[in-house]
């Protein structure tokens, strides 16, 4: 799937989709509470009001450059919380070059944060050592970000996504780090949004007069739109994240800017009295 914003072309990657299986992540939501914003179906979720979410790359094309944004979970991983995401081998890259963009032609890969199911392409296991997936590519990261997780990775699981994801490529001299707010091209301007982890940026792209947010996981589902209050259970501070929502969401609502999620496709953020809805793009 693919949206075009004034010069720029955004295409989908999935890696992994989900339906249901995802209280671990948004505990409060159980089917009754979806089945009360019925405009959550059935774009982001089921008639029996289990959410839909996915894994997903959004590869963006400018007029001068091809950008990964965000790198899912990745193949031969170790360490992860999640039983399925270790030791996977899936088409991922395959897909990504049936789609046109083979590793070697992405020009940037762009980190919304460094948690691990937005870091783990970053890098590929190649005669036992973790080497750059991208080979043509610098990495950015936020400055806040690295920062964070280079001093914080004392959980196991922390540790084994840095070592495999993240340090290989500052090793290698790839990484960039930037600020939170940096303008990274004539198209791209990153927004501070802290809260889901301490660094954590999303991507404002304007091209020809129009523009698009990729939210990057502001909020993992649309229905955080309407629960601004409903934080992950993987947010670094709840209470921070809660206002990051109101705060991004209030600024793009009922205007014609196009919103990607991290985790959930495309539409238009509106006004609902006190919070707000998601108006799926219609494919």
């Amino acid at each position: 799937m693919n949206w075009t914003v004034g010069k720029v072309r955004i295409t989908k990657i999935v890696e992994l989709e989900t339906i249901g299986g995802t209280r671990f992540i948004l505990p409060q939501v159980g089917p009754d509470e979806v089945q009360k914003l019925p405009w959550l179906i059935p774009h982001f979720a089921n008639t029996e009001g289990r959410l839909k979410m996915t894994i997903q790359s959004l590869v963006v094309e400018t007029p001068t450059q091809r950008i990964v944004v965000d790198t899912c979970l990745g193949n031969d991983k170790e360490g992860r919380s999640v039983p399925i995401w270790n030791h996977r081998h899936t088409p991922f890259l395959q897909d990504m070059t049936a789609a046109g963009f083979p590793p070697e032609s992405i020009d940037m890969v762009l980190c919304t944060h460094l948690h691990v199911d937005h870091v783990g392409w970053n890098t590929k296991l190649v005669d036992g050592h973790w080497v750059p997936t991208f080979p043509n590519a610098r990495y950015v990261f936020g400055k806040n970000e690295y920062e964070h997780w280079k001093a914080h990775s004392d959980k196991p699981e922390h540790a084994a996504v840095f070592n495999d994801s993240v340090k290989p490529i500052v090793d290698a001299g790839r990484a960039e780090l930037v600020a939170s707010d940096q303008q990274l091209s004539d198209e791209i301007t990153l927004i501070p949004t802290p809260g889901h982890s301490p660094g954590h940026m999303s991507i404002l792209i304007k091209s020809a007069g129009e523009q698009v947010l990729l939210t990057g996981d502001v909020a993992h589902h649309p229905v955080q739109m309407a629960h601004l209050e409903w934080s992950s259970t993987v947010d670094s501070d709840p209470i921070e994240s809660a206002a990051t929502r109101r705060e991004l969401f209030s600024r793009f609502a009922d205007t014609q800017t196009l919103v990607i999620g991290g985790h959930f496709g495309a539409g238009y953020i509106q006004r609902a009295g006190e919070v707000f809805k998601f108006a799926a793009l219609q494919p």
